[in-house]
């Protein structure tokens, strides 16, 4: 049997090589065939988890709960030091100097990410601003949020804060983060399906040994622009998912 791997669609296109390197890496430390497929959005990766066609899935926080709860998936590791915070951001030139000064009927640019687009929404109710007074555009990704900012399209964007570092020093310059959010606790996580249940055992001492000193792990947490992964337990994991269902009241 070749089990599934996938990743998140909010992954950096930075970092498609690196996920190839580390599906090629996990079949030769753990004997497995592992096939890689990469979705464009989220609506296609859903689909294939509904058809039980995941076995091993890199998720962000939003789709964890319900990998966990409604499809029996088990948490493995997490990534070290990268909690999924969000960056509200818009033009360089633009009056608001902090999200307070947002007005009704602001422009949003953002794309499907879920758990960015409700840490984003929950930040903007600052300003008594929610879905109703404001008026979204989703793009299909974090480099298109910028563009309707610098083109004068949209007023404020969301962006997960690690793909707003990765903008180009050119295109920030030419924005300005009014806020970054300090959650802490939400991370993506890696988690295995019931078929892949044989390899939690050595997927968790696997998966926080890669970047030991001449471990052959280190180049590939690069590819993937990760210092390392941590093991993340039941509870941790459930923690972070009653912390979800408490944001989305």
């Amino acid at each position: 049997m070749t089990l599934q791997l996938t990743v998140s669609p909010d992954f950096s296109p930075d970092h498609i090589a690196g996920w190839y390197v580390f599906n090629t890496w996990l079949q030769r430390r753990l004997g497995e065939r592992i096939h890689l497929e990469l979705f464009e959005n989220f609506d296609a990766q859903r689909a294939a988890i509904e058809a039980d066609r995941i076995d091993l899935i890199y998720a962000n926080p939003y789709d964890a709960a319900m990998l966990v709860r409604q499809k029996g998936f088990v948490a493995l590791a997490a990534p070290r030091n990268l909690p999924d915070e969000v960056v509200i951001a818009v033009p360089v030139d633009a009056s608001a100097q902090q999200v307070e000064d947002l007005k009704p009927g602001t422009r949003l640019a953002v794309t499907s990410d879920p758990v960015v687009n409700l840490i984003g929404m929950i930040t903007l109710a600052s300003a008594d601003l929610n879905a109703s007074t404001t008026l979204t555009q989703m793009v299909g990704s974090y480099v298109l949020v910028a563009k309707l900012l610098l083109q004068g399209k949209a007023d404020a964007g969301f962006f997960l804060s690690r793909a707003w570092h990765s903008l180009s020093p050119v295109v920030r310059r030419q924005l300005r983060p009014l806020v970054t959010s300090d959650i802490g606790d939400v991370r993506h996580v890696l988690l295995a399906g019931p078929r892949a249940a044989h390899l939690l055992a050595p997927l968790r001492e696997l998966l926080p040994t890669m970047d030991e000193p001449g471990a052959d792990g280190r180049a590939v947490l690069e590819a993937l622009g990760l210092e390392g992964f941590m093991a993340q337990d039941a509870e941790a994991t459930e923690f972070m998912i009653d912390l979800m269902d408490t944001l989305k009241v």
